[in-house]
């Protein structure tokens, strides 16, 4: 099996946290347990990964370029 992108490992990463912590900032705004599927979740999440997504490829693409 192939070897997965290293930086597409660490985007995935980045993305896991921030829909946990868009998971726990809807509970704490709704005062109840919500599922990361919630529909309020991922709309933000997607929000947050549109905005800062080239960002991320820049950088993570930089560190892997440099440490090869």
């Amino acid at each position: 099996m192939a070897q997965p992108d290293p930086v597409i490992r660490s985007e995935i990463l980045v993305i896991k946290q921030i829909i946990s912590d868009e998971t726990w900032l809807e509970g704490e705004r709704r005062g109840c347990v919500v599922s990361p599927s919630d529909p309020v979740v991922r709309e933000n999440a997607c929000r947050i990964i549109l905005r800062i997504g080239a960002e991320l490829r820049e950088r993570f693409s930089k560190a892997a370029s440099q440490s090869m």
